[in-house]
C-alpha cells in the first residue's frame, strides 16, 4: 500500500489549520439573545473581538449587542443582515474602540439607507414616497461625512488638501517634492507632479486705516 496519499491528505488539513482558525466565527441568534459560533469560546470571542478592532470582551460584546439590534427585519434580528454587517466592519479593520464605534455607525447607516431605498422604490403613494425620500436623502449625506471623519481620524486630523490647479506669480516659489508641514497643502498638476505653494499670510488693514490713506495722500500731494 503506498501511504502517499495519506500524508498529502494530512499535509493539506495541517495547512488549512491556520487559515480556518483566523476566521471570524459566525454569530448565531438565540431566542434569547446570541451566541458566538466557535468551538473554543474564548478564542471565538478573540477572533471576534480582532474583526471588531475593539481591545476587550465587554467592548466587544457592546458592539454587537448594538449589531444585533440594528440588522432587526420585521421585527426580529436577522442573521443574513447580521452576518453582513460584521463582514464590513471587518473589512474597513477598525484599529481601536473609536474607529469601531465609528465603523459600526457607518455600516448601520448604509443598512438603514438601503431599507429606505426598497421603501421608496415600494411606495404606493407619495406622501410615502416623500418620506422614504427623504430619509434616503439625509443618510446618504450621513454616509461620506463619517468617511471624512474616519479619514480625519486616521490622519490625526490633519486631512490632505488638493489642488487641482495653481498659478504662481512672479515672484512666487514653487516647492516639488515631498514638504512637511503642520497643515500641508498637497498640489497635483496634469503630469502628477507634486507640488507644494509657499505659505504667505496676508495681513488686512482695518476700516480706519483704509478710510485716512487718501487723506494722507492728499497732504503729501499739497506738500
Amino acid at each position: 500500500m503506498n501511504p502517499a496519499p495519506d500524508l498529502n491528505k494530512a499535509t493539506a488539513l495541517a495547512a488549512t489549520g491556520p487559515t480556518r482558525a483566523a476566521t471570524a466565527p459566525r454569530i448565531r441568534l438565540l431566542s434569547h439573545g446570541y451566541s458566538i459560533d466557535h468551538p473554543d469560546p474564548e478564542l471565538g470571542e478573540q477572533l471576534m473581538a480582532d474583526a471588531l478592532g475593539v481591545a476587550d470582551r465587554d467592548a466587544m460584546h457592546g458592539i454587537l449587542r448594538q449589531l444585533v439590534k440594528a440588522s432587526v427585519k420585521d421585527e426580529r434580528p436577522d442573521e443574513v443582515n447580521l452576518g453582513f454587517m460584521i463582514s464590513m466592519v471587518k473589512s474597513i479593520k477598525p484599529r481601536d474602540s473609536v474607529e469601531a464605534m465609528l465603523v459600526a455607525q457607518m455600516v448601520c447607516v448604509h443598512v438603514m439607507a438601503m431599507r429606505c431605498a426598497y421603501h421608496l422604490a415600494n411606495a404606493e403613494d407619495i406622501a410615502r414616497q416623500d418620506s422614504a425620500g427623504r430619509a434616503l436623502g439625509r443618510l446618504a449625506r450621513t454616509f461620506p461625512i463619517q468617511m471624512e471623519a474616519l479619514n480625519r481620524y486616521r490622519n490625526n486630523g490633519e486631512p490632505a488638501i488638493t489642488v487641482q490647479n495653481v498659478s504662481v506669480g512672479d515672484g512666487g516659489k514653487a516647492i516639488v517634492g515631498n514638504v512637511t508641514q503642520h497643515a500641508s497643502v498637497i498640489v497635483s498638476d496634469k503630469n502628477g507632479a507634486t507640488a507644494v505653494t509657499d505659505a504667505r499670510i496676508v495681513s488686512i488693514p482695518d476700516r480706519g486705516a483704509q478710510e485716512h490713506e487718501p487723506v494722507d495722500a492728499r497732504r503729501e500731494a499739497w506738500a
